[in-house]
């Protein structure tokens, strides 16, 4: 492939200030999405006041991310941000008023939901012992190029309405942050072809100032920039942490959330796979970066910060910088807990309008769905076959259908499944249940080729 070929796998030849550029890229590219989950819980008044911290949730995304490093061997370019996916939970335990919880102050709640997801995290240990146990080349005979791949599709679609929805509060700043992105990606040259994202925001933000030095303010009135936090901020302050709490209650209903997690996990990683041309799951193996992922959510969890996860936002700037080296991803972690004793610096990074976060999106959320249109196409899934098109059927409809997921009580507790947890269960399923799956990980190199199109001798036993 054209583009691995020209792939820069070690960063270190474009020497340390490029780096650094190329990392306070990938922080930019985190930050908005990374500092929106305290924000909504927080804005949605979950805890009235007392919710997350953006300066806590920083420090755990940027510690959680170098755990995860760790954890992978050093192998796996991943960021680890904020997780939307637990944000039910927070506001299921802080309506609850029952028991312990009856006339518990808000904060007090916020540290048993977060002792919720350390237990969370922790089951993940669990989906790890058993890839581990039984073997990876076991585990994705159920994870297809047939199922991963539209899987990869729905997690960039299903951000898409979030890019629009940021991108409306003003249509020019996010053109041109599109426009700039597009522009140096294509004809920039040197270092300025792979930092077109940071250069999108730079540009852009600029355009933004001086509109609103001008007196111009967004189609909805509002005004363009907002520096009321900035004066407020500190220049240096410690993040408040604070210690997590158990209780049953809690826990059963954060912990099984790690059910929809789990499984975007597995399609992150294999987005990453893609993007970057290395086999993660195989090396350095689905069952170390679970345990990395789990340990970060549990350890964020543990000093008052939210769920971690791997992001899709970061994914999309290595497909578009063609900077495929994990050192990279640990400068930007650096930054973000750099930032997270900076409440001055992470205010103004704050202030940065949401249609420039909208804009820059425009590529980085199309960019995932991209990723998993070409793993479909370069492992030759044959759609030809009623099988596979019955499966991505079924994963696109329940990963984009079920906006809202899917709630359920068992005992008490309720469960909401994410859309992508959703598709990713039924697109197990039915790869496992439907007749004529052809793919065996690790052997059948071409992917889900039928046999009757001579790609695939050395497989000549397995059916079609």
């Amino acid at each position: 492939m054209d583009n691995q070929k020209n792939a820069i796998r070690d960063a270190r030849q474009l020497g340390i200030p490029k780096m650094l550029l190329l990392g306070f890229q990938h922080m930019f590219a985190m930050f908005g999405a990374t500092i929106l989950v305290p924000l909504l819980v927080n804005g949605k008044g979950y805890f009235e006041g007392h919710g997350l911290s953006v300066q806590v949730t920083l420090v755990c995304a940027g510690l959680g991310t170098l755990f995860f490093h760790l954890c992978t061997k050093l192998k796996v370019p991943a960021f680890l941000g904020s997780s939307f996916a637990f944000l039910g939970g927070f506001s299921t335990v802080a309506n609850l008023d029952t028991g312990i919880y009856k006339n518990m102050p808000m904060g007090e709640k916020l540290s048993y939901a977060c002792g919720g997801i350390v237990v969370a995290g922790l089951l993940y240990l669990i989906l790890a012992l058993i890839v581990k146990l039984v073997g990876v080349k076991r585990v994705m005979r159920f994870l297809p190029p047939v199922v991963t791949g539209p899987i990869i599709i729905c997690i960039g679609l299903s951000l898409a309405p979030s890019a629009i929805s940021n991108a409306s509060n003003n249509w020019l700043l996010a053109f041109i942050a599109l426009a700039v992105v597009i522009v140096f990606n294509i004809w920039g040259k040197g270092m300025f072809k792979i930092i077109p994202i940071l250069m999108g925001v730079l540009i852009s933000y600029g355009v933004a100032l001086i509109l609103h030095l001008c007196g111009v303010t967004n189609p909805g009135g509002t005004a363009i920039l907002d520096f009321s936090t900035v004066s407020d901020a500190k220049f240096l302050g410690l993040p408040p942490f604070q210690i997590c709490k158990f209780d049953i209650t809690a826990i059963l209903v954060m912990a099984p959330i790690a059910i929809a997690s789990m499984m975007e996990h597995i399609g992150d990683i294999c987005a990453i796979s893609a993007t970057v041309d290395q086999n993660f799951l195989e090396d350095p193996g689905l069952h170390r970066t679970l345990i990395g992922d789990g340990l970060a959510t549990s350890l964020s969890a543990l000093f008052g910060g939210p769920a971690n996860t791997t992001y899709g936002e970061n994914t999309g700037v290595l497909e578009l910088s063609r900077v495929h080296d994990p050192r990279v991803i640990r400068l930007a972690a650096l930054f973000a807990v750099i930032l997270g004793f900076i409440p001055k610096i992470s205010a103004i990074i704050s202030s940065m309008p949401l249609a420039i976060i909208g804009g820059i999106s425009f590529i980085l959320y199309g960019m995932i769905s991209a990723i998993g249109v070409r793993n479909v196409v370069e492992n030759h899934v044959d759609f030809t076959k009623s099988r596979n098109l019955i499966i991505a059927a079924v994963i696109m409809v329940c990963g984009l259908g079920f906006t809202n997921g899917l709630t359920f009580t068992i005992g008490g507790t309720t469960i909401t499944l994410t859309g992508l947890a959703l598709a990713a269960i039924f697109g197990i399923l039915l790869n496992a249940i439907l007749p004529g799956n052809d793919y065996t990980f690790g052997e059948n190199t071409k992917g889900d080729v039928s046999r009757g199109l001579g790609m695939n001798p050395q497989n000549s036993d397995i059916e079609s």
